[in-house]
């Protein structure tokens, strides 16, 4: 019998990895702060037209905005936390489902054991 059973993905820290990480933090924080202004421009915009309600819609996208600058507050400290970390840290990258075959003699305690890929440099390194 099979069942699906989650298993944990770690990433090494690596210099590569690193600044790989990095950049991608850096590049969704400048997309953030780029949304943020665009809608600071559409609200200009669409305060002109005089079409809307000004409260509700100065309500509407200053939650947006807000939500925008909540994330990249959340990037800044995870960036700063990054920098911190030794190379050869292991981070958490990702759960994933995976199939186990399971038979009459098995031990269960051994199957529910989570099990962990390691990859280093995106090459798995190590099954645990």
């Amino acid at each position: 019998m099979n069942i699906i059973k989650s298993v944990m993905v770690n990433q090494v820290l690596t210099e590569t990895s690193k600044n790989q990480l990095l950049e991608k933090y850096k590049s969704k924080r400048l997309q953030l702060q780029k949304e943020s202004e665009q809608l600071r421009f559409e609200l200009k915009k669409l305060e002109k037209t005089r079409n809307f309600q000004p409260a509700s819609l100065r309500t509407h996208f200053e939650k947006e905005v807000n939500q925008r600058q909540d994330k990249i507050k959340l990037i800044e400290f995870q960036i700063e936390q990054l920098e911190i970390l030794p190379i050869g840290s292991e981070l958490k990258e990702r759960e994933i489902q995976g199939i186990v075959s399971v038979e009459i003699g098995d031990n269960w305690d051994e199957i529910i054991h989570t099990k962990t890929i390691v990859i280093k440099d995106g090459v798995v390194s190590e099954i645990r």
